[in-house]
């Protein structure tokens, strides 16, 4: 059995397996109105702020939001947005815990859509929380205006705002509390290495036959 063969191969699959970030976009449809997003894409569920609906469960993203984050989803009781890039909800920060954490990190680029009512900014970390290193921040300008017909709807228009830092972020910090709302949110998320380790695990037992055989 050709184990140099065997050890080449695998060390080969495992450097070109999971080591690349993954493009994530959470797109908070499927949420209710005023629910604490939470974990609903971390393999968890959202917090209904209303007993009569339903947690919400979402991809298993990896990605959390602090409890200053909810969804907005219009109703015929009230609208809150229009033109939104997806229509079931859209996400808005209430306080200053208005965070997005990525356990595992992400790298390279964020982008999103976003309404505001106020001039506002968007900051990256590379803790959790809004807490570490700040590793950029982007300014938004108000566009939620009289001039963009943004009269009877509060968030009627929608820019979307793209920028590139350096390093591994684990959070974004979404500005100022209630004054915007945020749709279609894109990281670059760092993936679990769950494929490497299983190949790590297979190296080490091609060794451990190796040392076998030449026995």
């Amino acid at each position: 059995m050709n184990f140099k063969l065997i050890s080449a191969l695998a060390a080969g699959l495992l450097l070109t397996g999971p080591a690349f970030a993954a493009t994530v976009t959470v797109d908070f449809d499927g949420l209710n109105d005023f629910d604490f997003i939470g974990d609903a894409y971390n393999g968890g569920t959202s917090t209904p702020a209303n007993s009569s609906t339903t947690p919400y469960a979402g991809p298993n993203y990896g990605i959390s939001f602090g409890p200053g984050v909810i969804a907005a989803s219009n109703s015929a009781d009230f609208t809150y947005y229009s033109n939104a890039p997806s229509a079931g909800a859209v996400m808005a920060a209430v306080d200053a815990e208005g965070a997005m954490n990525v356990a595992s990190g992400f790298t390279g680029q964020l982008s999103f859509y976003y309404s505001t009512t106020e001039n506002t900014s968007v900051s990256v970390y590379s803790g959790l929380n809004g807490t570490g290193d700040l590793l950029g921040t982007v300014s938004l300008l108000a566009n939620a205006t009289a001039a963009n017909g943004c009269t009877e709807i509060t968030y009627c228009f929608w820019t979307a705002a793209t920028f590139d830092f350096a390093g591994l972020a684990k959070s974004i910090q979404f500005g100022t509390a209630n004054l915007a709302a945020f749709d279609n949110v894109t990281v670059n998320a760092v993936p679990l290495p769950a494929a490497g380790w299983l190949l790590l695990s297979a190296l080490g037992g091609f060794g451990a036959l190796r040392r076998k055989f030449a026995a």
